[in-house]
Parts: C-alpha cells; sequence; structure tokens
C-alpha cells in the first residue's frame, strides 16, 4: 500500500509519478524501495487518469439522497432507514477499495 499511498501523494502535489519520484517519497517516509515493485506500478499507471479514478471511487450512493429527501413515515422507519444506509455506505466503501486495489494492484 505505501507504493500506492505514495504515487496518490506525488498526484495529489503535482508532480509526475516517475520511478525516481516514488523511490524518493518511499525513502523519505523510511520504506526500503522494491525496484521491482515500482516498476510495476509506474506502467501499471501510465495512460491512466487518476482524477477520473479517484472520482469514480468517491462517487456517492444515491439510494441515501432518496431517503433523505422522502417524507419520514414515522419515528419507527427511522431506525430502519438509519441502518439500510450504514448498510449501503458500507457496501460504498468497500466497492470503493477494491476499484483502487484493482487499479493499483
Amino acid at each position: 500500500m505505501e507504493y500506492v499511498y505514495a504515487a496518490l501523494l506525488l498526484h495529489a502535489a503535482g508532480k509526475e509519478i516517475t520511478e525516481e519520484n516514488l523511490k524518493a517519497v518511499l525513502e523519505a517516509a523510511g520504506v526500503s524501495p522494491d525496484e521491482a515493485r515500482i516498476k510495476a506500478l509506474v506502467a501499471a499507471l501510465e495512460g491512466v487518469n487518476i482524477d477520473e479514478v479517484i472520482e469514480k471511487a468517491a462517487m456517492p450512493v444515491a439510494a441515501p439522497v432518496a431517503v433523505a429527501a422522502a417524507p419520514a413515515a414515522g419515528a419507527e422507519a427511522a431506525p430502519a432507514e438509519e441502518e439500510e444506509e450504514e448498510e449501503e455506505e458500507e457496501v460504498s466503501e468497500e466497492e470503493a477499495l477494491a476499484g483502487l486495489g484493482a487499479l493499483f494492484g
């Protein structure tokens, strides 16, 4: 994960994601860089629009918005709705993490 974090840090700083830059970030964090993993990550990210991937991974689920917009049926319905929202958010987060994991290996 530290390799992905290093790439995201470089991206957020507006720096090019290169082998040299990744190695520098990892070394600054006290990580002994693995050249093969760095090469693989740089190759995997070639041509990838990171902003687009992050946006897709962070998209909110539409269902909680619809539930929030609907008038409450009563006090008894509120806890069930909250539980459903929490479950949907968990699935959404898991899906987002799976998507990022698939992207960055």
